[in-house]
Parts: C-alpha cells; sequence; structure tokens
C-alpha cells in the first residue's frame, strides 16, 4: 500500500520541488517545513501519523503497511497497552527504517529509563507524566534522540505549560487532560475543543492527541492545522487491543486529508 505521506507528496510541482530540497525521506521534509509561512509550502506538506500502543506484531505490521510514519510503544505499567523491553524489542525489531519508533514513559525513574532504551531500539523519547523541562533536556542531551512533552489541555491556558518546554523538547503533544483520579494521563479515548488551538503560537512543532478516530480526524486536522496527528485508543476494540482494519481507515482518512 502505498503510505500517507507517499500519496501527499506526489503529483504537483510544488512537491517535487520540496522533495529537492529537503531530500527523500518525507518525515524529514515535514519537519523542515513545519514553521513555514508560505501558504503552497504548507499545502505541501504531509501530515504524518503515529499509531501508539502497539504490542502485537499483527499492529505493528498493519500500521506500517498503512503508511504510519511513527508507531509507538507504552512503558507504563498502569497501561492496558503495557509492554515489556523484551516485548517492545521483538516489535521494533519489525518496523522499517523509514518508520520511527517512539517509546512512551511516565515519570519514569532514570534507571528504567535507561535499560528501557539500551534494550530497545527507539528514536523518539515522549514523556507523558509531570516531568520537568530540564528533565526532557537531560534527556536529549544524553541520548541524542527527539524528546517529546505531552500536555494535558483541558482549557486555553493550559496549552501555556508548553512554554516552558520550548528549548527543552522538540516536539509537542496536545493530549486532552483526564478526568480526576485517573491513573491513564492518555489513552483515554477523551478529546479536548479543537477550537483551542485557533490561532496560538505554538512554541514548537505539536502532535495532536485525544479522543481521535478514523470518523474525525480529518475535522480535527481541518480546524487545528496540525501536521502529524497520534491515535491510540481510536484505533482498538478493546483497551489494548488494535483493530487492523481501524488502523488501516485512520490511516487512509489521515493520507486524504
Amino acid at each position: 500500500m502505498v503510505s500517507i505521506i507517499q500519496m501527499t507528496l506526489t503529483g504537483s510541482h510544488g512537491s517535487q520541488e520540496l522533495c529537492g530540497s529537503f531530500g527523500a525521506n518525507p518525515i524529514e521534509i515535514a519537519k523542515g517545513l513545519e514553521f513555514s509561512r508560505d501558504p503552497a509550502q504548507i499545502g505541501a506538506m504531509p501530515v504524518l501519523a503515529k499509531i501508539c500502543g502497539l504490542s502485537t506484531p499483527e499492529a505493528v505490521d498493519a500500521a506500517v503497511r498503512a503508511g504510519a510514519s511513527h508507531v509507538g510503544f507504552v512503558f507504563f505499567p498502569k497501561s492496558p497497552r503495557n509492554v515489556s523491553a523484551e516485548q517492545a524489542d521483538a516489535l521494533a525489531r519489525r518496523v522499517p527504517d523509514h518508520v520511527r519508533k517512539v517509546g512512551l514513559f511516565v515519570d519514569a525513574d532514570v534507571e528504567f529509563l535507561a535499560s528501557t532504551i539500551a534494550r530497545v531500539s527507539l528514536d523518539i523519547i515522549q514523556l507523558h507524566g509531570s516531568e520537568s523541562p530540564a528533565q526532557a533536556a537531560a534527556l536529549h542531551a544524553r541520548y541524542g534522540m527527539e524528546v517529546w512533552k505531552a500536555i494535558a489541555v483541558r482549557t486555553r491556558a493550559d496549552l501555556m505549560a508548553g512554554r516552558d518546554f520550548r528549548e527543552a523538547a522538540q516536539r509537542l503533544l496536545y493530549d486532552a487532560k483526564p478526568p480526576p483520579g485517573s491513573d491513564l494521563p492518555g489513552g483515554n479515548g477523551l478529546r479536548f475543543d479543537w477550537k483551542l488551538l485557533e490561532g496560538y503560537d505554538h512554541p514548537a512543532p505539536f502532535v495532536l492527541s485525544g479522543g481521535l478516530d478514523p470518523a474525525n480526524v480529518r475535522e480535527a486536522i481541518g480546524l487545528t492545522g496540525a501536521r502529524m496527528v497520534d491515535v491510540s485508543s481510536g484505533v482498538e476494540r478493546a483497551p489494548g487491543v488494535k483493530d487492523v482494519d481501524k488502523i488501516a481507515a485512520f490511516l487512509q482518512a489521515v493520507g486524504a486529508s
């Protein structure tokens, strides 16, 4: 199957010029255009998609086959999507080089992070807890990998927390703030009001997450201008159980945006 980034980057003279400017890797093209003010370039920019919480070979293969740009593995015992380093290592070996592998951690201690990163071939560290900018910056410096920081959003004021990570994280991930008492900081199937992002001056490239599914992702992209989206529960048939048909439908919808 043709990937969503291939579909976006073929068929227009402008897109061909972008390939020449930023190289052959469409993920790098998207990164290079993240803050472009040129409407023509923005229109040609691919919308990338991460399928998170993968825990089986079938789900990983489905995400890769349907054109995901990123796949995510959750290292958080309270999550129904939690995988061990051994499981994630086996799954990561199925992922081709052009798809980036993201490890999601929640307030993990230094030893756990180090042992997991030593065992699993990851490209990106995603912090989904109460980690500080100093912690994010230290991880980037130590491992030389991109660090993403999740920002829990319910109101416009919540977005301001991302400004503290302007220099510390390479990307922000806006997710819906969990309900009081929830053990899970994400993956709850909740969405925030996407209109909160209208006119907002983002301090870093961002990923839109929270409550996305095959039926609403095109609307979400249209309202927010997101150039990358993240889904987990929205492509499941039960908590932690991915549905390969929903994965394909989600990525098809993203590719048509």
